[in-house]
């Protein structure tokens, strides 16, 4: 590396030299050193005022720069204090994302070393550790060596490709006449990666589900009959190992039962539930999920990475290539070794940023054994708020699984409707105005529930308690 740009350099700005990179890492760690420490006091969620906020922090192109303490001034005094707090430890809404901060060091590396990895010639070793990174995570779902995929920026890019490559494989080049089966609870990125496969909204059904959310698989094999007599073909499955609504996992060793016997494809969206496989329940939970076709995987969920890493693995990578790769004369030769991978073959992807070294990193340098007692952690909390929410009056909780629970009041004497979702409703509110969590709510059988998913890795204990007296006090609060 140079220490001081070329004396002859119009634009010296742009390389810094060694010193300046320091000073410049320097002042954003001090900021974000601080602002990590202080999650926990701050409210789980503060959006308000959000309009204005925006609306102030429009600009034109600025012409000239400014100093680097101004940015980090709007970053951390304005910017991001008016958000949800994903990162904190009250953040139980949706399904919360990790934010390691090793990840963000393997970011930094990635980003300032800019090497290109999408294809094998271009960065042989780098390419190596985020094929070892997508290995790591096949083996922790049970997928058998040989199996592989390539990493996303979410589970809804996952499904998408998911869905393009089960067509390829199951019905070719046409396939207007085929039908793809998926539960009612299903994430709606299953409807919209089918759409833009090119499957028309009646190519897809939806299939009831039992008393614990799990696709009623009879009900679908059932369906599957009724589409092959109509002269239909039906071609894919996707099963679920932890649904957004309820957390529920589908019985996934029947589904691959019915799969095999049909000759579909069988997709796992275990986006949220599926690093649950590093533990003894989980596994006990998700059994099936290693006879899958292909999994979808959120390493910003269950790893506790930064927003942005979800992962397609295949139980046979050649299918991914078969319906993703496309010559150019412009590309190196492709591998044909088995051992390597071009991931643009893999992938809708040319272009595309190193997000393996967020995954190998802190898995190397911590194990896996320090996920899977993260997630046991998990786990257990939930068991923790299930136990305290069947002490309530009038509480019911909705099948809780994993580390997700649904539950709503009913007093005595209000029945469902309007004004028992209102209720309902107004006590989310109450939970939420306190501050030191931030729960969210769902539709679930036509009447709205309220949600606790506990996932991040800084939640702990002693935040679980809050979350259960603010629940208890904003109970009280809308007449519980």
């Amino acid at each position: 590396m140079r220490a001081t740009p070329p004396p002859d350099s119009p634009t010296p700005e742009l390389e810094p030299d060694a010193a300046a990179m320091r000073a410049l890492v320097d002042a954003a760690m001090r900021r974000i050193g601080a602002h990590i420490e202080a999650l926990p006091a701050m409210p789980a969620c503060a959006v308000e005022g959000g309009a204005a906020l925006a609306r102030g922090l429009r600009e034109g192109l600025p012409a000239e720069g400014c100093a680097f303490e101004h940015v980090l001034e709007v970053l951390f005094d304005r910017a991001v204090p008016c958000s949800f707090n994903t990162a904190g430890p009250g953040y139980l809404a949706y399904v919360p994302g990790g934010g390691l901060f090793l990840a963000a060091v393997a970011d930094l590396i990635a980003d300032a070393t800019n090497r290109y990895v999408g294809v094998w010639q271009a960065a042989p070793g780098l390419v190596q550790l985020e094929s070892n990174a997508v290995r790591w995570l096949a083996e922790i779902v049970g997928l058998p060596a040989g199996s592989g995929g390539f990493l996303t920026t979410g589970g809804s890019l996952a499904t998408f490709s998911a869905v393009v490559t089960a067509r390829s494989e199951r019905l070719g080049e046409r396939f207007d006449d085929g039908v793809l089966y998926t539960s009612e609870q299903a994430h709606h990125s299953v409807q919209r990666a089918a759409r833009l496969a090119g499957f028309r909204r009646d190519q897809v059904r939806e299939i009831g589900v039992d008393e614990r959310f799990r696709v009623d698989v009879a009900a679908m094999a059932a369906a599957i009959a009724d589409d092959r007599a109509r002269g239909l073909r039906p071609c894919l499955i996707v099963g679920h190992a932890g649904t957004t609504n309820t957390g529920a996992v589908d019985d996934l060793a029947a589904l691959a039962e019915l799969a095999a016997r049909e000759g579909l494809w069988l997709h796992v969206d275990a986006a949220y539930g599926g690093f649950f496989c590093l533990t003894a329940r989980g596994r006990a939970a998700l059994a099936g999920i290693e006879r899958a076709d292909s999994v979808t995987l959120d390493p910003h969920k269950g790893m506790f990475l930064p927003y942005g890493t979800g992962c397609l693995l295949a139980r046979d990578p050649a299918a991914l290539r078969r319906a993703h790769g496309s010559p150019a004369e412009y590309l190196p030769p492709m591998q044909e070794d088995p051992d390597f991978v071009d991931y643009c073959e893999l992938s809708p992807e040319l272009s595309r940023d190193f997000r393996g070294l967020r995954v190998w990193l802190p898995l190397k340098l911590l194990g896996a054994q320090v996920f899977a007692r993260a997630l046991e952690e998990k786990l257990d909390l939930a068991e923790v708020c299930a136990a305290a929410l069947r002490e309530l009056p009038d509480v019911e909780l909705v099948a809780p699984q994993l580390s997700l629970l649904a539950f709503r009041h009913v007093p005595a004497g209000m029945g469902d409707g309007p004004e028992l979702d209102a209720h309902n409703r107004r006590w989310l509110a109450a939970i939420n105005r306190r501050g030191r969590v931030y729960l969210t709510g769902t539709v679930v059988r036509g009447g709205f529930v309220l949600r606790i998913c506990v996932l991040s890795f800084r939640t702990h204990r002693d935040r679980i308690e809050a979350a259960l007296a603010d629940i208890r006090a904003g109970l009280a609060e809308v007449g519980g």
